[in-house]
């Protein structure tokens, strides 16, 4: 008989135990969620401020154009300047020499129409790696609070990395608009 009352408490001992590293895999799991949402959370603050600085660099890079293009009015003004001075001196036998003719590649300072958007960047939304993005939910063991946070963190980490996912979007047409642009600077530098 006291083999079966030791038999028991062992038995007791032992699922006494696995109730404990059922509750500390739960406390790990919460703090591991915890951990995203900071982790997902400061991802979009560095997202917004780059698309902050990116939208900011366009700007320049608009003003730069423009720039550019007054210069090159100026010099169209300054070459027809130049010819009537030379026409001038023509008249007066005055001995000048010749202006060298400004030079302008066809093309060059053209708008060829770059900066017009025609379409948006294509997002998927409602579904992540093909799981629907509602159906995301936790394995239930201990059915408490804890759980119900996990379960509200994970969701609001995957509506973060939805957010990331879109920002690195915008991220990359913005970037391609700008290498665009800067090669177009560069042509007509």
């Amino acid at each position: 008989m006291n083999e079966v009352l030791s038999s028991m408490g062992g038995q007791r001992t032992e699922l006494d135990q696995l109730q404990v590293d059922g509750h500390k895999v739960t406390d790990e799991s919460l703090e591991s969620t915890r951990r995203m949402l900071s982790l997902c959370e400061e991802g979009q603050d560095v997202g917004a401020k780059t698309l902050v600085m990116l939208g900011e660099q366009g700007e320049q890079l608009d003003r730069i154009e423009e720039g550019m293009d007054q210069i090159n009015e100026d010099m169209k003004e300054a070459e027809k300047n130049l010819t009537g001075m030379e026409k001038c001196c023509g008249l007066c036998n005055i001995p000048c020499s010749k202006v060298k003719q400004f030079k302008q590649k066809d093309g060059t300072w053209k708008d060829k129409g770059d900066g017009v958007v025609t379409g948006q960047p294509q997002r998927v939304v409602g579904e992540l790696n093909g799981v629907p993005t509602g159906a995301m939910q936790i394995a239930r063991i201990t059915n408490d609070a804890r759980e119900d946070e996990m379960e509200d963190n994970l969701g609001q980490v995957n509506n973060m990395v939805d957010n990331l996912r879109n920002m690195a979007i915008d991220m990359g047409s913005e970037l391609d608009n700008q290498n665009r642009q800067i090669n177009r600077l560069d042509h007509k530098a």
